[in-house]
């Protein structure tokens, strides 16, 4: 198997078994693209807010959603690489259930989501140039440049692009944190569990929200785009999983930092929603400048941008392999998943019926099933991996240990309340 390869044509049938490879940092990628396509603008309000409440206190609960995310993702990675099967394939083999479950959630999930991804990333551009559009027009713009941009690349472009936005967002959260001044005495008093008085669900929230998308499932499959296709890759995997989502942890962890200094010792308060960023970068001009501000929303810019294209790509390659066992010429088995008709029709879904909502207001029952839906995916993702990697569908070599099974019951046990909760706030 050559190494270089970066198409997943969905053939390799993980028989033949290349001797482990060496762990190195200049193979890493992947997991920079499924952290950054996790982490959204939404996640960033959360931290914002959470800082602004409570301040240093709950800055254990943002480590322990990095260690949380770390499993789920090296979960996902493991199945692609020590069976040879993708995450559908092993969802397909625990019944019926799932396939129904899958694509409901991929159709209706991708019209919102589109919809939302695109709003998110046209914010912080209007802001940046307040007289040029209309925030609806950045957000078709957004849209077109991401159905292009992922159209006409294969994997390695795109994997390149996304690091370089990465490098964006670390940048301008890391100089914010420091810029703040943090007390670094109460950061470190932070790491300690402590719950304070109304904070169980902002707790929860920073858990389980930061990354917690179906970007997690296309883990596996972003592995796979990048060459990685067999257990001898298993070191490599887990390598630029932690590398990845270390560096999630630090972008958190800053924006913590931000919301604890700048918001919770003024008693500021952020809209919720990603116009709260919005929100910031006026107290961020007040404070420190326009030029700090701008460099704000260049990074709230790469914050969301990276979600939307990391979505197009990933959840694509995701409905293009569940196509591939229904309609197999939509998906031809020995074609890059990346060129078939099923991964571009899936791109046109998230673009188009998406734009077309931007300029209504969102149906009441639409906002009912993507809420019910969209909240049952990540425990569906956390318990199904339990069952997958335990079973005799994985080698025993592969299957999950203690520290594996306990985390990924965490894992599912914090979705599951998570999920209960988005339910019931469903405006019913």
């Amino acid at each position: 198997m050559a190494d270089t390869t970066a198409e997943d044509t969905g053939s390799d049938n993980g028989a033949t078994i290349s001797p482990p490879r060496k762990a190195s940092w200049r193979l890493i990628g992947p997991g920079i693209v499924v952290a950054a396509t996790g982490v959204g603008a939404g996640d960033l309000v959360a931290t914002l807010i959470a800082g602004s409440k409570f301040g240093y206190t709950l800055l254990w609960a943002a480590v322990i959603g990095c260690l949380v995310k770390i499993s789920l993702a090296e979960a996902a990675g493991r199945w692609h690489l020590a069976t040879g099967r993708t995450l559908f394939d092993g969802w397909r083999s625990l019944g019926a259930w799932t396939t129904v479950y899958f694509a409901v959630y991929v159709v209706v999930w991708g019209f919102v989501y589109g919809a939302a991804a695109m709003s998110s990333s046209a914010l912080p551009l209007a802001a940046l140039f307040p007289d040029l559009m209309d925030l609806k027009w950045w957000a078709v713009l957004c849209g077109l440049v991401g159905l292009v941009f992922v159209w006409f690349n294969r994997y390695a472009v795109f994997e390149k692009v996304m690091t370089l936005l990465v490098g964006v967002m670390f940048v301008v959260t890391v100089y914010l944190a420091v810029r703040v001044t943090p007390h670094l005495g109460d950061a470190f008093a932070g790491l300690v569990p402590v719950l304070p008085d109304g904070s169980l669900l902002y707790t929860l929230g920073l858990i389980g929200g930061v990354g917690g998308t179906i970007t997690l499932a296309a883990y596996g499959y972003w592995v796979n785009a990048k060459g990685w296709r067999d257990a001898s890759w298993m070191k490599v995997m887990r390598l630029d999983n932690r590398v990845a989502y270390i560096t999630t942890g630090i972008f958190v962890v800053a924006m913590l930092f931000v919301g604890a200094e700048l918001l919770h010792s003024a008693g500021i308060a952020l809209a919720k929603g990603d116009k709260g960023l919005l929100d910031l970068g006026d107290i961020l001009a007040d404070r420190y400048g326009t030029a700090t501000a701008k460099l704000f929303l260049v990074g709230f810019f790469a914050t969301s941008f990276t979600s939307l294209i990391g979505v197009w790509h990933g959840v694509s390659l995701m409905f293009a392999d569940f196509v591939s066992h229904y309609r197999p010429a939509l998906a031809p088995p020995g074609t890059a998943r990346e060129k078939s008709r099923a991964f571009r029709a899936y791109l046109l879904w998230l673009t188009f019926p998406p734009i077309a909502l931007l300029f209504l207001d969102q149906p009441f029952g639409l906002v009912i099933v993507y809420g019910v839906i969209g909240a049952f995916f990540m425990p569906f993702l956390a318990l199904t991996l339990i069952w997958l990697l335990n079973s005799s569908r994985t080698p025993a070599q592969w299957r999950n240990g203690l520290l594996s099974n306990g985390m990924l019951a965490v894992a599912g046990l914090l979705f599951i309340v998570l999920c209960v909760q988005q339910v019931r706030e469903l405006p019913w």
